[in-house]
């Protein structure tokens, strides 16, 4: 996962009611990005959702053994960490997710605009 200084991220409240009762894996559309939103067990994630090997869709994906595996090639994700399988040399992006009065908020890395000018 990368690190943030809390100063780089904008935390954007997710519109919709996150099922903390069952695992899968969905389209989550927060602050104009179409993102991965994934629970496996007792983790919630939040991932870029195209497949950096071939541009799959990710949210089609399933997970295994800590691992979100794209539909289209088998590739496999790291949920901590981003990093893929040893032999893909490739990673995704993990967006940090919060849980605040109830209501969950990812963070989203500043744009430079924002950074100058917001």
């Amino acid at each position: 996962m990368e690190n943030f200084e809390d100063d780089d991220l904008e935390w954007h409240k997710v519109p919709v009611k996150i099922d903390e009762s069952r695992n899968y894996v969905k389209a989550l559309h927060v602050a104009g990005k179409k993102l991965c939103l994934i629970k496996e067990g007792d983790v919630l994630s939040v991932t870029s959702s195209r497949c950096p090997h071939a541009g799959a869709d990710l949210t089609k994906g399933w997970c295994e053994e800590g691992k979100l595996v794209c539909p289209f090639h088998r590739h496999r994700f790291n949920l901590e960490s981003g990093k893929g399988d040893e032999p893909q040399h490739n990673f995704i992006r993990i967006y940090p997710l919060k849980k605040e009065d109830g209501d969950f908020y990812v963070g989203i890395k500043k744009s430079l605009w924002n950074k100058i000018f917001g």
